[in-house]
């Protein structure tokens, strides 16, 4: 195979990706620096680290390639054609009898083998 696997990345991408894992850190290590401030602002502000080394993760050519995979992605599963509410109660009752009669089954061959094995060592 001649072709390239994946394209290298240029340095300012690499850059951005370092920038958002340090953002990201930086936010775990603030809230836990803050633990004298209430929950609900140090959640917040990992939540806003999070989104904002999302956004600089996004502006890499890996990232636009991720983007662009989960826009596709959703447009597929638009696409699927998923079963009405009867389809899957049916389909789950089938499901439940075939496992109840595999469950007798099973239990029955059991009993016979515990007796059987219950003559021979008697």
């Amino acid at each position: 195979m001649t072709g390239k696997a994946e394209a290298t990345a240029s340095g300012m991408d690499v850059f951005k990706l370092a920038v958002s894992v340090a953002m990201l850190i930086a936010g775990v290590i603030a809230f836990y620096m803050f633990a004298a401030y209430p929950l609900l602002y140090r959640v917040l502000g990992i939540v806003a680290a999070v989104i904002v080394a999302a956004i600089v993760a996004l502006t890499t050519s890996r990232g636009r390639n991720l983007a662009s995979f989960m826009q596709d992605a959703r447009t597929e599963v638009r696409k699927m054609v998923w079963p009405t509410r009867a389809e899957t109660v049916q389909t789950t009752l089938v499901v439940f009898v075939v496992v109840l009669i595999l469950a007798v089954f099973l239990w029955v061959i059991d009993r016979i083998l515990t007796t059987l094995i219950q003559f021979v060592i008697n």
